[in-house]
């Protein structure tokens, strides 16, 4: 962990340092976001944590329509991870813009709507309906979802599916666009060429890997679906690995996500070439967990007089 002291006690440099990023046409005021799916719609954290400290926040994925979400079992821990297959349980766009979003525009924070669909015409229409809305900064496009029309096959495991989808909701909005892409392929790289290409403002590498966990003694499958979605410490290094396969594959700023709790882990994202983070199961553990990363990462340039945060971005060091 990184040592955190109080500010008068450090001498390395004598002004406050500059945590602020840009991803496109987006200004955060930090590099800390919290990812879709472990915080709520932000309301569910802000009676704990000061969402206006974050760099932002991103929502529970929004559909069409409102959805019930997976059976239980849903959730199963998992050696340093959590699996989990909610199903993408949501209110649904219209009770986000009605019931959500005007109370999130009470706190000066950058806030992303994560959007999903069964087809590329459901994605535009979602799209269409959060476009311009007051007090939303941008959309998040979580292509790891199921194409119904075409039996079944995710969206972001095929550049050419990725590239209708991207293409389609590039046209429904005129708001930053970033892509969320899913790790479960042979190769990254093709999938966020093809994002960029469609007009992808920024990336989202990654989400969930896929996994399953089974109880032994009842030698029945821990989640209701048997197979979902693994996040947390576990698959840092494999999130982080396809971070630094994307950033050297594409023009676009990229956004690491995956298994970060500590500014430490936040910070390799960032040498690896990421321009900002995303915090997810970590919330879980501590509600706080953003918030004590954006001090740690303070900490840290104080401490090694670093006055920009964007000096770290991408400087690797080649063996």
């Amino acid at each position: 962990m990184i040592r955190v002291e109080e500010m008068s006690d450090i001498d390395s440099v004598k002004t406050k340092p500059n945590l602020e990023v840009t991803i496109g046409p987006l200004e955060l005021s930090n590099p800390v976001i919290a990812a879709s799916g472990t915080f709520g719609y932000g309301l569910e954290f802000s009676d704990q944590v000061d969402l206006c400290r974050l760099g932002g926040l991103v929502v529970k994925g929004l559909s069409l329509e409102p959805r019930p979400g997976n059976p239980q079992p849903r959730l199963a821990e998992t050696t340093a991870g959590l699996l989990n297959s909610i199903g993408l349980q949501n209110v649904g766009v219209r009770a986000f813009l009605e019931e959500k979003l005007p109370e999130l525009a009470d706190y000066d924070c950058c806030v992303l709507a994560n959007i999903f669909g069964e087809s590329p015409e459901e994605y535009m229409r979602v799209a269409e309906m959060l476009d311009g809305a007051e007090g939303l900064s941008g959309l998040e496009v979580n292509v790891s979802c199921p194409n119904v029309k075409e039996g079944g096959a995710q969206f972001g495991t095929d550049p050419q599916k990725t590239r209708e989808v991207v293409a389609g909701v590039r046209k429904a909005t005129r708001m930053p666009v970033i892509v969320k892409l899913s790790p479960n392929v042979s190769d990254i790289r093709p999938i966020a060429r093809a994002a960029e290409e469609a007009g992808a403002d920024a990336l989202s590498v990654s989400n969930t890997f896929l996994g399953m966990a089974i109880d032994v003694e009842t030698r029945r499958p821990r989640l209701s679906t048997v197979t979902g979605g693994l996040s947390g410490p576990a698959i840092k290094p494999l999130a982080l690995r396809l971070v630094w396969e994307t950033v050297n594959a594409v023009n676009i700023p990229v956004i690491g996500v995956g298994g970060i709790v500590s500014a430490e882990d936040a910070l390799e994202y960032i040498i690896a070439g990421a321009h900002a983070i995303q915090i997810g199961t970590a919330n879980f553990m501590d509600p706080l967990a953003c918030i004590n990363i954006v001090d740690e990462l303070e900490t840290y340039l104080l401490e090694h007089g670093i006055q920009d945060i964007s000096e770290l971005r991408g400087t690797l060091a080649e063996k």
